[in-house]
């Protein structure tokens, strides 16, 4: 499939998301890295969206719980361009009922070549990388390219 560039801008909308053994260490992480957070626009899965917004008292857009469709909705999101980057702190260690949705999620984000951190070392360091303070352009599927050719 030919790719387009897309500009990301300066201020980015970032997905945060946490499986139930993770919330609090992604809570953690993002209370450390508050101020750099509170230059860009957030949202995440429910629980976790309420729990980052009690913690970081920054407005935080809420997607239903993660088993209740949220991955399936932020996955949406990140197709239709609105969603940046990911950080999604995944427990390797526990079976989730909803997997297949976390697949997706994760799929979705690679097809769209949006940055994704699943662990704070990673999440670290794309939020303290150079690019989180510039626009930057990223090569996406051209998908009307894609369904031109296909008619």
């Amino acid at each position: 499939m030919n790719t387009k560039l897309v500009k990301i801008e300066t201020k980015k909308t970032i997905a945060l998301v946490a499986h139930d053994n993770m919330k609090q260490a992604l809570a953690t992480w993002a209370l450390m890295h508050k101020v750099e957070l509170a230059k860009h626009e957030l949202c995440a899965t429910g629980t976790t969206g309420f729990l980052l917004e009690k913690t970081l008292s920054l407005p935080i857009h809420k997607y239903v719980s993660g088993p209740l469709g949220g991955d399936q909705q932020i996955g949406a999101k990140i197709s239709e361009g609105e969603i940046d980057m990911l950080i999604f702190f995944w427990d390797p260690f526990e079976p989730m009922p909803h997997d297949p949705d976390v697949k997706a999620l994760l799929r979705i984000a690679a097809v769209w070549n949006v940055p994704v951190a699943c662990n704070q070392a990673s999440a670290d360091f794309i939020l303290h990388s150079s690019l989180m303070t510039q626009e930057y352009e990223r090569p996406i599927p051209d998908y009307e390219s894609y369904m031109s050719a296909r008619k």
